[in-house]
């Protein structure tokens, strides 16, 4: 089987790095580093021997400017000490086969990056975007999530259901039209949705959907399944213990959010 190496960005307000590098070494990743943004940069690390990429949350830029735009300005345009651009790393690690994940402030610059949920296979254009909750608030509670069956996210294969906590002030989902939403629809990318956990039914109403998104979509992944992005936190949810209700033995009914990040680590060592 091939080997797992993987790559945790962080840097600018990102404080979700160590436990999501926790995370991946539970799911069974062979290698996980943890690298600043200019660190890639810089030239100091490349990541030409990775092929699991996960971008974590965190305050990234204080959101100034909006959630994450700061930080896919910085991807864009970056480039490194011998005059080559960032982001064309990132497009080699993709055509080589890896596999990205964000979540939260990283699903946001997956989005605003232009990498989500790319239609039509057009990479690099900005086709949805996040605004502030419905609520008006920052959110930080437990949510459930059903996985869309018919997706072809390969981090969400053999989920069915998952409980995992959110913590974000802007996660609604806005298509730039009615006609993207079709779209993303039509071709499975709405890969998680929040659900009423009583019902199992996939809501719009508040808290069960925290933020407002329409059809209740929590996360979105591209054509090719190999990248896919998030508003909740699994990487949060790695150990029975991290459930509110462990305690009164009912925090057994559904998977670890670790399942996501372990999906993803099998799919590379299957390869």
């Amino acid at each position: 089987m091939a080997p797992v190496n993987a790559l945790v960005i962080t840097g600018y307000g990102t404080n979700c790095h160590n436990e999501s590098a926790y995370a991946l070494k539970a799911a069974g990743a062979d290698l996980v580093d943890i690298a600043y943004f200019s660190d890639l940069a810089s030239g100091h690390v490349n990541m030409e021997k990775y092929n699991y990429l996960l971008c974590p949350g965190g305050f990234l830029d204080g959101d100034d400017l909006g959630a994450a735009q700061a930080a896919a300005l910085r991807w864009r345009w970056s480039t490194t000490e011998n005059g080559k651009p960032v982001l064309d790393q990132l497009k080699t690690f993709f055509d080589n086969g890896g596999i990205i994940l964000g979540i939260c402030n990283g699903f946001q610059l997956l989005c605003k990056l232009g990498l989500l949920p790319a239609i039509g296979g057009k990479y690099f254009e900005r086709q949805v975007s996040l605004s502030y909750n419905d609520s008006g608030r920052f959110e930080d509670r437990w949510v459930t999530l059903k996985i869309n069956q018919e997706s072809p996210c390969v981090f969400t294969k053999g989920i069915e259901y998952l409980e995992v906590p959110i913590r974000h002030g802007e996660g609604k989902i806005i298509p730039m039209d009615d006609a993207m939403l079709d779209e993303i629809v039509k071709n499975n990318l709405h890969a998680v949705q929040y659900v009423d956990p009583e019902t199992r039914e996939i809501t719009q109403e508040y808290p069960q959907n925290p933020n407002g998104s329409p059809l209740g979509i929590a996360g979105l992944t591209d054509p090719t399944g190999r990248i896919f992005g998030l508003m909740p936190h699994p990487e949060a949810y790695n150990h029975p213990t991290n459930h509110p209700s462990w305690t009164r033995g009912t925090d057994g009914e559904m998977p670890l959010g670790l399942a996501m990040l372990e999906a993803g680590v099998q799919y590379l060592k299957n390869q």
